[in-house]
């Protein structure tokens, strides 16, 4: 059992836990319903204020649970109304999320991995090392917790703070169940989306959890070449795969994806590379959202505003739905691939070379260090209709392979 998940705490619990619980300690199920209302829709976190509980029964659930909520320890206020939170988790775990204004319209932007083990080089979050998955519930108490901090309801919620969701995916459909269902927080499916970067049995997952909920893919690159470099599991999870799996999730759920595809100068932003794209998601229902890049420490530098003009214009003239993502919380190191929890950050050790597809052998290094090119596993996605505590207290069976191997190119930071 992983020391750092708490699995007595209140917000580890689905309302099928809830029902569970009050029946063992001899109280109806309707007490379930009353719980969740506090926590989940009042946002209240003492026992001591569920005042259609008795005395009795408060100190009763005072003793037998952990009413802690998570912690905010630092919040930055962007110019532009972003606010960046790190966070003290249920489970101890320190991560950052955000909340992004849009007229009155509030998004938050959820973690749900210490860390992160892909190793992107141009995203923050990876060089901070990897620690763990969080919960189902470490995910869903972000949420809950800034609305409780700005004391209203946030509109929608985006899975794509740090970690990658689809290597920690039991958690996260747990978590979205949790704050879908009506008799917690209620938010509507279609207020979710998931980011990934492009893990192809978590896609699969998706469609057939039947949750309805908006899928948006990382893609960068329109090659497996440039994509290797850029998205570091594409040795694992190539563009053939990715787009057959994309394929068959708009088929299983008829939905239209998100690509994201973020531009960085002399790289992956010429014309040759816009028209590469154009053939790559020739047939697919998609939308393309093209984000300058955010300067970084391993010299990916942001597009010029008229190469990313210049690209967007090839996508349109091909028919694609494309639009240039406004920044948000750039100056407070908020925006995309900025994330980082420092107080989390860990020593990378230098990475090992290897050539597209070769398996490393197991390497003996500190646990949770150092991103890592994803490895396919059979297991990762496999839905789980109830709470298991071994996925929800440590990374599955796909991070902890991703542990045991290194990326190719150097200066690999995540």
């Amino acid at each position: 059992m992983d020391k750092l998940i708490n699995e007595n705490s209140i917000f580890e619990h689905d309302f099928d836990d809830w029902v569970k619980f009050f029946s063992a300690v001899g109280q109806p199920s309707y007490r379930a319903g009353q719980i969740c209302a506090w926590i989940w829709r009042r946002r209240v976190f003492d026992p001591e204020d569920m005042t259609d509980f008795g005395k009795d029964l408060r100190a009763r659930l005072a003793e037998l649970l952990d009413f802690s909520p998570p912690e905010i320890i630092r919040e930055d206020k962007s110019r532009d109304g972003t606010r960046k939170f790190l966070i003290v988790t249920t489970g101890r775990a320190k991560v950052e999320t955000t909340l992004i204004k849009h007229g009155e319209r509030l998004t938050a932007c959820l973690s749900t991995q210490v860390g992160c083990p892909v190793g992107c080089p141009f995203c923050a979050t990876g060089s901070a090392g990897f620690e763990r998955n969080l919960s189902g519930g470490e995910i869903a108490e972000q949420l809950v917790l800034m609305e409780k901090h700005v004391g209203r309801e946030i509109n929608n919620v985006v899975l794509m703070g740090m970690g990658e969701p689809f290597l920690n995916t039991d958690a996260v459909l747990r978590a979205i169940r949790m704050l879908n269902d009506p008799k917690m927080r209620g938010l509507g499916v279609r207020h979710f989306t998931i980011s990934t970067a492009g893990i192809t049995p978590g896609i699969a997952a998706l469609a057939a959890s039947g949750l309805g909920v908006r899928l948006a893919v990382s893609l960068h690159a329109p090659n497996d070449e440039l994509r290797d470099e850029l998205i570091p599991c594409n040795t694992n999870y190539p563009l053939k795969e990715l787009v057959a799996a994309l394929k068959n999730y708009q088929i299983t759920t008829g939905d239209r994806v998100t690509i994201e595809y973020a531009l960085f100068k002399k790289k992956n932003d010429s014309l040759e590379h816009a028209r590469q794209l154009v053939r790559l998601l020739h047939g697919l229902h998609v939308y393309v959202n093209l984000i300058p890049a955010n300067e970084n420490k391993n010299g990916y530098e942001r597009s010029a505003p008229e190469d990313v003009l210049r690209f967007q214009s090839i996508l349109k003239s091909a028919g694609f739905e494309s639009e240039i993502r406004a920044e948000h919380g750039g100056d407070i190191t908020a925006a995309c691939g900025q994330l980082k929890g420092e107080e989390n950050a860990s020593p990378r050790p230098e990475p090992a070379t290897r050539e597209r597809g070769e398996r490393m052998s197991e390497q003996k290094t500190p646990r949770g260090r150092g991103g890592a090119p994803c490895r396919k596993n059979p297991s990762v996605g496999k839905l789980k209709s109830s709470k298991n505590t071994n996925d929800t207290k440590r990374p599955n069976d796909s991070t902890n392979a991703m542990r045991r191997r290194r990326s190719s190119s150097n200066g690999r930071a995540g």
